[in-house]
């Protein structure tokens, strides 16, 4: 099995994207909290996470707890928001707001990407990892965890952030000779 997880909470005031964004006091607890139910529960033997600061905090604060040191992956970057990573919400223009409201798959952030454009990236990057050895934790966003659950359920890409259960700190299973992904934590 492969296990993805997601960061802690960060502070959601600001665009998230590829922001510099650090986790929160309740986001470092959850984390220690997670860590130790990976500990007791299952037998992780290798790291990797996205080089995004806050998931690069996650990861630091896992492989403590779990005494294994882990590697950063650029592959795992959540949506590049392009202009708006890391801006505080409450100094979105009108024409920003746009982006971070629109229900469109295609629209694409200014310097960055498109929703589709982290699907299409997910997708080719999903190979590798259904190769990667079993007990690999993979820590990583949101964005990124619920574009393999869109793929290997072969569900059409929408806008519904919340559908698979992709809360701060939750573990996530990728059986990969089944080629199924459930939550686990």
């Amino acid at each position: 099995m492969i296990y993805l997880m997601r960061h802690g909470q960060d502070d959601e005031t600001y665009i998230g994207g590829w922001s510099g964004v650090s986790l929160t006091s309740d986001g470092i607890e959850e984390v220690k909290s997670t860590a130790i139910w990976l500990r007791d529960n299952l037998s992780i033997k290798s790291i990797q996470s996205s080089d995004v600061k806050r998931a690069v905090e996650t990861a630091r604060i896992v492989s403590s707890y779990l005494n294994v040191p882990f590697c950063l992956n650029s592959n795992l970057r959540e949506q590049n928001k392009g202009s708006l990573n890391g801006v505080l919400r409450t100094e979105l223009t009108d024409f920003d707001r746009q982006f971070v409201e629109s229900i469109d798959v295609n629209l694409i952030y200014s310097n960055g990407e498109s929703l589709k454009d982290l699907y299409i990236r997910i997708k080719s990057y999903l190979s590798e990892i259904m190769k990667m050895s079993d007990d690999t934790l993979l820590i990583t966003h949101r964005g990124v965890i619920n574009m393999i659950y869109y793929i290997l359920y072969d569900k059409t890409l929408d806008m519904n952030k919340k559908q698979f259960g992709v809360s701060t700190a939750s573990v996530h299973e990728i059986d990969t000779d089944l080629k199924i992904i459930k939550k686990v934590r």
